[in-house]
């Protein structure tokens, strides 16, 4: 899907208010406690929404914060909301091979990104780590979250936006797994966690694998 800014205007109440809590039966606070225990003051995020999350959790003092997405609006939204942090702000498609000036970074969050990209979980979420993991320190943490539309117990309002959502773009995830999220993290960090509340799944991965570092810089 395709923001704008006026969608952006609905997008905290709507997705953030009533969805995450009623629909997907995923409380945005347990977002947020996500973004507590995994953000660093050296951060990019991917996929920035409207900056809510960074707008809750960035570190007090001069963190390091740049932005990544595809969408301008999205960029420009989340950018004037975090304004005092300076951020930097990258127009790229993340599942495409990009450059990133400057230095990595300690923490990369992909936060309700991986629904909205098409394909096969699988093969998008190794896309998109595959491509930012250039990015992440050795011993860096990359987290996220996203909602899954298969093997898992639906209630019929999830159900229902599910498939409207689908047929209609905004997300592409009616196959996306449960397992195919641990299968991408597992085999690129040395430690990982998921965690489901509801529709959604919670995780991270932290310690990029020596085998798959040198996998990628033979690529």
């Amino acid at each position: 899907m395709s923001y704008t800014r006026r969608s952006l205007t609905f997008y905290d109440w709507w997705v953030l208010g009533i969805s995450n809590r009623w629909i997907w039966k995923c409380p945005t606070e347990e977002i947020v406690k996500l973004y507590q225990e995994h953000i660093s003051d050296n951060h990019l995020e991917v996929g920035v929404g409207t900056g809510y999350f960074l707008e809750k959790v960035l570190p007090v003092g001069k963190p390091r914060v740049a932005l990544l997405d595809i969408n301008r609006d999205c960029l420009e939204v989340a950018g004037a909301r975090i304004s005092e942090y300076r951020p930097e702000i990258h127009q790229e498609n993340v599942l495409e091979p990009f450059p990133l000036p400057g230095a990595g970074y300690d923490s990369i969050a992909i936060n309700y990104l991986l629904h909205c990209l098409p394909g096969n979980l699988e093969i998008k979420a190794g896309k998109v780590m595959d491509h930012l993991a250039p990015y992440l320190h050795d011993q860096g943490t990359l987290f996220g979250s996203t909602i899954l539309g298969a093997n898992i117990k639906r209630p019929l309002a999830a159900s229902l936006l599910m498939k409207l959502y689908n047929k209609k773009g905004v997300f592409s995830n009616s196959q996306d797994s449960l397992g195919a999220v641990m299968g991408a993290l597992s085999t690129r960090f040395k430690a990982f966690n998921v965690e489901v509340h509801g529709c959604v799944v919670l995780f991270w991965g932290k310690g990029i694998r020596d085998s798959y570092r040198q996998k990628l810089k033979g690529a």
